[in-house]
């Protein structure tokens, strides 16, 4: 009742007034948090200029773009049925005379949205770091401890492959792959993603060995892919898999529709892998993105709202209503209190403070590369190239796509 309401008067703005306009794909307890605070905005306001919310679901005409959008950019296609142009958010800020101080965010949640420099290129608005979900009730049925997670790989493949005796038809699957299982994997393991010169290392012995393993796991039914981006996520929440690796906030889904009891813990290693660092998950996710094209005014209203939200009173009500990664330390609290299991809000908080890494950038090739790594693994689905393959064709159609702002040997963070 309060979500339409609420967003009926968010789109009741005055025809007069200029309409600064936020596109966006989300619903529930998300939707009904972004629009109490565009509310809150709008009425702030003296001026006749509106923040006006328009839901993905209802766009008939997706080439006319909206001045800001809240999105992972993997997702542009979908949102735009192109791939615009975006400005850096600390341009815009500067042009219209709002603050924009990076010190004040997370080093991690930075680093996630941020150009070489460190300038930030959007608002790190709905970031997650990966975790592993289970199916308590699942688990159970297939005699496994329901409080006790599976820490490391070859963890996972018993528990899978005891769900699978017990009847399971999707005993493990995933979320967004490319994240998860090359670029998380590498960071945990200690190898570096970006190497000398203009390389991308996704054939490493550490990725052709897990991807080797999943294949394996797929050929046994003990893992079920349904996609490369969140295709996974719902077969998980409607009961059908027993475990599922996907990003955090996925949480604040299955605490809202309650019929599943879960479990969450951090993303499993390899153990008998050197030097690896289980927590050194690298956030990611939607940002709030400014699209090109537009005058200055509109500009200046979108960088307003943007400091408005980067407000910290604003930031703790996000963060309680979504379960997205806070993007301030004074927002952490409220991560906690979303009811956020302690597995993630002590991995967040100790992970997001750790010093930036070279990784790619949303803007700087990553979405190009994670559809070319979705392209070559499904040929490993189908059996039609080995794991070394298909990551070697990878690395071969991503070399030059990355532009590397920096590069080292693999060492201990």
């Amino acid at each position: 009742m309060f979500l339409a309401l609420a967003a009926g008067l968010v789109l009741m703005a005055s025809a007069q007034a200029q309409e600064v306009v936020l596109r966006h794909a989300l619903e529930g307890k998300a939707l009904d948090a972004l629009t109490a605070l565009t509310l809150r905005f709008n009425d702030a306001r003296k001026d006749k200029a509106r923040v006006v919310l328009q839901g993905l679901a209802g766009v008939e005409d997706k080439r006319h773009l909206p001045q800001m959008a809240f999105l992972d950019p993997d997702d542009s296609l979908a949102f735009f049925d192109t791939r615009p142009r975006f400005r850096p958010l600390y341009e815009v800020m500067k042009e219209a005379g709002e603050k924009l101080d990076t010190r004040r965010f997370y080093p991690q949640i930075a680093d996630a949205e941020d150009d070489p420099a460190g300038r930030l290129q959007s608002l790190p608005l709905g970031l997650s770091v990966p975790v592993l979900f289970w199916n308590k009730a699942a688990f159970s049925k297939a005699g496994l401890n329901p409080e006790t997670p599976p820490r490391t790989w070859w963890e996972v493949q018993k528990a899978a492959g005891a769900l699978f005796d017990a009847g399971s038809g999707c005993p493990l699957t995933t979320s967004s792959f490319a994240w998860v299982h090359m670029e998380n994997l590498l960071s945990q393991h200690n190898e570096a993603m970006l190497v000398k010169p203009n390389r991308i290392a996704f054939n490493s012995l550490i990725s052709v060995k897990h991807l080797a393993l999943l294949s394996s796991w797929y050929k046994s039914r003990y893992f079920k892919y349904y996609g490369p981006r969140r295709e996974g996520d719902a077969h998980f929440l409607s009961g059908e898999c027993g475990m599922l690796t996907s990003q955090s906030s996925l949480y604040a889904d299955i605490a809202r529709e309650g019929n599943l009891q879960v479990g969450v813990a951090m993303l499993p290693h390899y153990d008998d892998q050197y030097g690896v660092l289980p927590r050194n998950v690298l956030p990611d996710g939607a940002g709030l993105w400014l699209l090109a094209g537009f005058k200055k005014p509109e500009y200046k209203v979108a960088a307003s709202f943007i400091a408005f939200l980067m407000q910290p009173d604003n930031q703790r009500t996000w963060v309680r209503a979504t379960g997205y990664l806070p993007m301030m330390p004074e927002a952490m609290k409220a991560l906690r209190e979303a009811g956020v299991p302690a597995a993630v809000t002590d991995l967040a908080e100790r992970r997001l403070s750790a010093p930036k890494i070279p990784r790619v950038r949303n803007g700087g090739g990553l979405e190009r590369l994670r559809e070319i790594l979705g392209e070559e693994t499904e040929f490993v689905w189908r059996n039609e190239k080995p794991a070394k393959e298909a990551l070697d064709t990878a690395m071969r159609r991503a070399d030059g796509l990355v532009a590397v702002e920096s590069w080292s040997s693999p060492k201990r963070r």
